[in-house]
């Protein structure tokens, strides 16, 4: 659990389980894995490598647990050199046809690249959940009327698909620009200790990305993380719209207010007659804990020179926590819209 700390009575409100395990240990391993054995395979192919179909087998068969390399990986800064000598290791006399021209920051991006591929799976998905269950208010409630609030005071009746609309346009227009966001982040990293690929290199990667079902290699981005940035960017406008939505929902729930009845809510210890719109406030928590963190996503931005340790590992950090806050985020947005048993009033 990332965006819900260490208490795991929190989970139900801030973890996303699915999402999170994309980010773990195992998971990255099975990326580093893939990455190996198809990285044997583009060597033997261009004829560096001896019986590369054998040996790639043999990787496919490499477990390691992560406790095994833990102590390594504080004392390294990175899981990579302590997983490749455990599989050199396991190799034996195939050893040598692993890991060849490729860095740890290599196995790094390439595995966060193939983890965010099947989160924008995930998210696209949820997304597309929740915009049909707005689509499914404006047919039910769209022509009811509720008093529209400019600065938080009484200013014009307005239909409710007005709100409506306010909520779901920024949803639409994050949809449309997914393909770019991911097109930002879902890349090969091949490039080698300083970024510079030689032309067996190139070919190389071509191969490399192909097996890895990854576009064909662009630029080597050790250094330039704009696309991580605006991908987590994108996160957050999402997550931003959401508690707009769940601002709105709660303000419209209270008592005297009454422009929106929600089933379910939170109870109270000490008032049993309310019921709290614990969702949508969830929604608001959600999306300011993606606005604080999207600050120091910008800050990994920053790197020195041809790689850095210090700004690469923020984004460990930090961008595990923005997806899985913004998988609960439409998660909860979904449960909340099919909690709405009436918005504002029947027209006169």
């Amino acid at each position: 659990m990332a965006a819900g700390g260490q208490n795991r009575l929190f989970d139900g409100l801030f973890a996303d389980p699915e999402i999170a395990a994309l980010f773990s240990a195992e998971t990255m391993f099975a990326h580093f894995r893939h990455y190996e054995m198809a990285l044997t395979e583009a060597q033997g192919a261009v004829g560096r490598v001896k019986d590369a179909a054998r040996i790639a087998a043999r990787i496919a068969k490499f477990e390691i647990a992560p406790d095994a390399i833990s102590d390594r990986v504080t004392q390294d800064g990175v899981p990579v050199p302590a997983y490749v000598a455990a599989l050199e290791a396991a190799l034996g006399v195939d050893a040598a046809a692993v890991h060849l021209d490729a860095t740890s920051q290599d196995l790094m991006d390439t595995s966060l690249a193939l983890s965010l591929r099947r989160l924008s799976e995930v998210l696209a998905a949820r997304l597309d959940r929740v915009i049909v269950a707005l689509d499914g208010l404006q047919a039910a409630q769209g022509a009811r009327t509720l008093m529209g609030r400019t600065r938080m005071q009484a200013a014009l009746p307005i239909p409710v698909a007005t709100r409506l609309e306010a909520w779901q346009t920024p949803l639409l227009r994050a949809r449309d620009r997914f393909p770019e966001a991911r097109a930002g982040v879902e890349q090969l990293q091949f490039g080698g200790p300083v970024g510079q690929r030689s032309p067996q290199m190139a070919a190389i990667a071509e191969r490399l990305a192909k097996a890895l079902d990854l576009p064909p290699p662009g630029p080597v981005w050790h250094s330039t993380r704009d696309g991580v940035v605006g991908y987590g960017t994108w996160l957050a406008l999402v997550t931003g719209s959401l508690g707009k939505m769940g601002q709105d929902i709660a303000l419209m729930s209270q008592q005297g207010v009454d422009d929106a009845r929600l089933s379910g809510g939170g109870t109270s210890s000490a008032m049993p007659h309310k019921q709290n719109p614990i969702a949508a406030e969830t929604l608001v928590t959600l999306a300011r804990f993606n606005a604080v963190q999207i600050g120091g996503l910008h800050q990994a931005m920053v790197h020195e020179q041809e790689r850095s340790g210090a700004a690469w590992a923020l984004e460990w950090m930090i961008l595990p926590q923005i997806c899985e806050a913004t998988g609960a985020a439409l998660r909860h947005a979904a449960a909340l819209l099919d909690s709405i048993e009436t918005l504002g009033k029947k027209p006169v």
